[in-house]
């Protein structure tokens, strides 16, 4: 198969994903306990698109299912969505950059960082979790950055190094407050799990921008992230300033990390397997890998998403649980499978 044949027919997969993952967002804000078919939802959500909507008839549909599909479970579906391409795309950014099949987007201790700001923000009893969330990620981010810099360089085991103790450190001191403040644990715990069920559109229309303007950038750069698969050294002699592209990235992934932790929590697994099960179908080449992850990391949070909150109704299932359940065994599946070839 020929370059331009293989671009077309990634084109038309991708084409394909972007339909699927339209029709599985319409049936999942089918279900829940009150009972609303396909159709009805679809009609739903068309009434409130430009043009289309002049041609739905409105006085069909139920106000009581306009309510629960508009302004409850759309807003969680697409935020779901939403996290799930966020932590995805960085991971596959995280993965190519340090050259560890293991990387994930929570490698430089971010989500240790938001979590230390969230529960500050519980034990106060203020009610700015997310704001205290984000600015708790992106400190961390900026004590790693300048805990591994040596001179204008940072490398990447000293970055990893320093992650790994600040989130360690971050660790504790979230223990040793969950210990002094026993009556708040159960509120730490379960934001720590990570839940997308306090989703608003004003998260999705804050989130939604800064993730899907991050991936194109991430994007732009898949030429270079291809390189550093091979090393720096063969990355600068091909014309890549290594250090000031790693820079970018760093930034751009920490501020996607820093936004989506803060209105989830902490969700594992999405951006460490996904990335590998997307390499594994369409191969190793960021153009079509990143692209490919960032769909596949959606379709993923949504489906875990919609059985955290309807596997045993009326309790919901922390969506950061049903990840892990998936997500370890497919991991080890992966690794099992595929062992050191995971980068192709």
């Amino acid at each position: 198969m020929s370059f331009f044949e293989k671009r077309h027919y990634f084109k038309t997969v991708f084409l394909m994903g972007l339909i699927v993952l339209f029709g599985i967002i319409i049936y999942a804000s089918t279900i829940g306990v009150a009972d609303i078919n396909f159709f009805s939802s679809l009609k739903i959500i068309a009434e409130r698109l430009p043009v289309i909507k002049n041609y739905i008839p409105s006085e069909e549909i139920i106000n009581s299912h306009r309510i629960i599909v508009w302004n409850i479970r759309l807003p969680r579906i697409l935020l779901a969505g939403t996290v799930g391409m966020g932590l995805a795309i960085v991971g596959v950014t995280f993965q190519s950059m340090f050259k560890n099949p293991m990387a994930d987007p929570y490698v430089l201790g971010v989500s240790s960082g938001a979590a230390l700001g969230a529960t500050i923000s519980m034990v106060l009893g203020l009610s700015f979790i997310n704001v205290f969330a984000f600015c708790g990620a992106l400190l961390t981010v900026w004590l790693v950055y300048l805990i591994s810099r040596v001179g204008n360089k940072v490398h990447n085991i000293t970055l990893l190094l320093a992650g790994i103790a600040m989130s360690s450190m971050m660790s504790s001191i979230i223990s040793v407050l969950m210990i002094f403040n026993r009556d708040k644990i159960e509120m730490i715990v379960f934001w720590i799990m990570g839940s997308v069920s306090a989703a608003s559109w004003k998260q999705v229309a804050t989130l939604l921008p800064v993730t899907f303007l991050g991936s194109l950038l991430i994007i732009y750069f898949s030429r270079e992230l291809n390189l550093f698969l091979v090393g720096d050294e063969s990355a600068r002699s091909l014309g890549v300033e290594t250090d000031k592209v790693k820079k970018i990235l760093l930034i751009i992934s920490s501020v996607i990390i820093a936004f989506t932790v803060a209105v989830s929590g902490i969700i594992g697994f999405v951006g460490l397997i996904i990335p590998h099960g997307v390499r594994i179908l369409v191969g190793p080449d960021h153009r079509v890998l990143t692209p490919f992850s960032a769909l596949g990391g959606a379709l993923f949070l949504i489906i875990c998403d919609t059985l955290a909150r309807t596997v045993i109704p009326p309790t919901e299932i922390p969506v950061g649980a049903v990840t892990a359940i998936f997500g370890s065994p497919y991991f080890i599946y992966l690794l099992y499978k595929s062992k050191k070839k995971v980068f192709g």
